[in-house]
């Protein structure tokens, strides 16, 4: 098997969450080395200001004959990082609705945006854009997904977002189904990023309400790993994904050195 022979919305599923465990790599590795899997290149790797106010690593670009994917990094933390101050919203403007999305992913993807998009202008517009993120990931490559149905040749990208908190309220969610078709947002019941920020959210001691709704389409899961954490990591979500397909998961591990978890491979060895 061929990395370029995924053929289905569930192995493309197993596929990007393993790509999303290699944005860590990413940015754990001094170096800001990462697996990269057979069939695909380098394209670009890009930064982003983080909520710290710093540049770091946030994601690549890949290249395969066939298809380009966009990877953002996200974190495993829990909460604290959605809900304070930065979960007020504020106007998305790349697109020509009238929405609000939230303040703090809206900075990062801004901060980013150009030079990603400067990278896609390099490739060719034939072939098949996937996008995905994992946690804060998820919800940068939702904006990252409109914004590029919007604004670019690439009219028809696939998303894929796993473990990813709301992003944005009600009309950003209209507005995303006209520009992105083709979505799948993989939510563990028990994560708890997936309920947060909450539908209505008012910051302490003010009046102002801010009003959050996911994007569809949703693919459920539900798994217990034991702790907050366990059940938020993309790990976690790439080892009951390959519960779907066990040998095409198994095939990927072992075409591809390194690409997958390590809890993952150790139970296939």
């Amino acid at each position: 098997m061929r990395v370029g022979n995924i053929n289905d919305h569930e192995q493309w599923a197993i596929f990007l969450a393993a790509i999303c465990v290699q944005t860590y790599a990413q940015f754990t590795n001094t170096d800001g080395s990462f697996v990269v899997p057979s069939d695909y290149s380098v394209s670009a790797t890009f930064e982003a200001k983080s909520f710290r106010n710093v540049w770091e690593r946030f994601g690549f670009i890949l290249e395969s004959p066939k298809e380009i994917i966009i990877a953002f990094r996200g974190t495993s933390s829990t909460t604290n990082w959605i809900s304070n101050v930065i979960a007020s919203q504020k106007n998305f403007k790349y697109i020509k609705e009238d929405c609000l999305t939230h303040r703090g992913f809206t900075d990062i993807y801004s901060s980013t945006r150009i030079g990603i998009i400067s990278a896609l202008t390099r490739l060719s517009p034939d072939k098949a854009l996937y996008i995905t993120g994992h946690s804060l990931g998820g919800a940068l490559a939702t904006l990252c997904a409109v914004d590029i149905a919007a604004n670019t040749t690439y009219s028809s990208p696939n998303l894929f977002t796993y473990g990813a908190p709301r992003v944005g309220d009600p009309d950003f969610t209209r507005a995303f189904t006209q520009y992105v078709r083709n979505s799948y947002r993989v939510a563990n019941l028990f994560d708890v990023v997936t309920h947060a920020p909450p539908f209505i959210y008012k910051l302490p001691k003010r009046e102002k309400k801010y009003y959050y709704s996911h994007i569809q389409t949703l693919s459920s899961l539900s798994f217990q790993n034991g702790s907050v954490s366990d059940n938020h990591m993309i790990g976690s979500y790439f080892a009951e994904l390959s519960k779907l397909q066990p040998e095409f998961t198994q095939q990927l591990c072992l075409l591809n050195s390194g690409f997958c978890p390590v809890t993952v491979t150790k139970l296939q060895e």
